[in-house]
């Protein structure tokens, strides 16, 4: 019996030996703390400077899409959570949306405002992490640690109306799993005056940094036609200049009564996503506050038996309601048979779920269009042609999120 063949070593079968003299072939990653975890790229160098690459996403072993297949609609909440873990919330409520709109129903007003206004707070929590790690490993630490500051008390006030921190499975089919408590909202506005001071000592440290501008601008461009091709959305295609945002074009929830803008940027370049991304903050504080301007009273979930959880103390005293609780926890939502296709305008783009039902308590598939899978599968083209070194702050400023690239 002849001796088996060898394996085809993985990094020499990307890049066939050969094709250029004087190049190396190395592989970034996957441990490495710029790839965020479960990004390999596989280079090919002459001396410091990128030709080609060969990226790859990784595993998380989670398997999200078949798991969802497993358990009930409520259940399926806090694997959404971890998606997105930075915004968690606009997951949530991007998969509720989904499910609402089989079941036919309409949450109440205060849900719409509520929802909304926490989207855009985590939102603003996103972008804080991704343009602080951006900073941080261009060696910004003082702006690094205004940001993070800003982030940390985001998460303890989001903590305090979901009594979680980071995800949250605060969404309910139908509605919220609770509302405000109080002094919320007097807390927020503290929040949003120190998020005006902190942001404005960024602006006035980065912005016209010299060092931070040779590092920046005209690194890792990208063209309109190259975004539109590979399918990316959310910041990195407005960078480019295209003004492309779900909460304009489609609004859903509350944002067809906002006053907001659409930051656009110029060149597509590192620069210009580090700064759409500082202008939606600013953006979203705005919309914030028109939000708890006007938040009207009432229930956050619908009076509806088919999807929201009976009151405690008539669980406990009342056999129907009893019966209605087992029967939603055990068996699951009733979702009638069909499919839909929901999109949001997620942090990183658009994040959108297509759901088939069967008319049964469990989904019969789920698919999530997750930003961050989308585009790793265009990233290299942000990459080739530059300098090794403009690799890190051009891979943190597309905010590659492990959890959605999942499968």
């Amino acid at each position: 019996m002849s001796a088996r063949s060898p394996l085809p070593n993985p990094i020499r079968a990307a890049f066939a030996a050969g094709e250029h003299e004087g190049t190396s072939i190395v592989s970034i990653g996957p441990s490495h703390p710029a790839t965020h975890g479960t990004v390999q790229i596989i280079a090919e160098l002459s001396g410091e400077r990128i030709l080609r690459t060969d990226v790859h996403c990784g595993y998380l072993h989670r398997g999200f899409e078949k798991e969802c297949e497993s358990h009930t609609w409520h259940n399926l909440i806090p694997y959404v959570d971890r998606l997105n873990y930075c915004s968690a919330l606009i997951n949530d409520f991007a998969y509720c949306d989904a499910v609402e709109r089989l079941m036919g129903i309409k949450i109440t007003p205060r849900c719409r405002y509520l929802r909304t206004l926490l989207a855009e707070y985590s939102r603003v929590a996103d972008h804080l992490t991704c343009t602080a790690a951006m900073l941080m490993e261009l060696g910004a630490m003082t702006a690094f640690l205004y940001l993070v500051m800003l982030r940390d008390y985001i998460y303890e006030h989001l903590a305090a109306v979901t009594g979680a921190r980071v995800t949250y499975s605060f969404g309910r089919i139908g509605g919220l799993a609770n509302d405000l408590p109080d002094g919320w909202l007097t807390r927020l506005e503290w929040i949003l005056s120190e998020y005006d001071t902190f942001v404005g000592r960024v602006h006035g440290l980065i912005d016209r940094n010299r060092i931070f501008i040779d590092r920046m601008r005209d690194i890792g461009v990208l063209r309109t036609d190259e975004a539109i091709n590979w399918g990316f959305t959310g910041p990195v295609l407005r960078s480019t200049g295209v003004p492309r945002d779900l909460r304009k074009d489609t609004p859903y929830l509350a944002y067809g009564e906002l006053d907001f803008e659409v930051p656009v940027g110029i060149n597509g370049d590192n620069y210009d996503r580090y700064y759409v991304r500082m202008r939606e903050m600013d953006e979203s504080v705005h919309m914030i506050r028109q939000l708890a301007g006007r938040l009207p009273p009432g229930p956050v979930s619908v009076d509806d038996r088919r999807c929201t959880l009976p009151p405690k103390h008539l669980v406990y005293t009342e056999i129907e309601s009893l019966i209605n609780h087992f029967k939603l926890i055990i068996d699951g939502p009733q979702v009638p048979a069909g499919e839909v296709y929901a999109a949001h305008e997620g942090a990183n783009g658009e994040l959108g779920f297509y759901l088939v039902s069967t008319g049964l308590g469990v989904p019969y598939k789920v698919h999530v269009r997750a930003p961050s899978f989308v585009h790793v599968g265009g990233i290299h083209r942000l990459l080739e042609g530059y300098q090794l070194a403009d690799l890190v702050p051009t891979f943190g400023s597309v905010n590659m999120i492990g959890g959605e690239c999942d499968r």
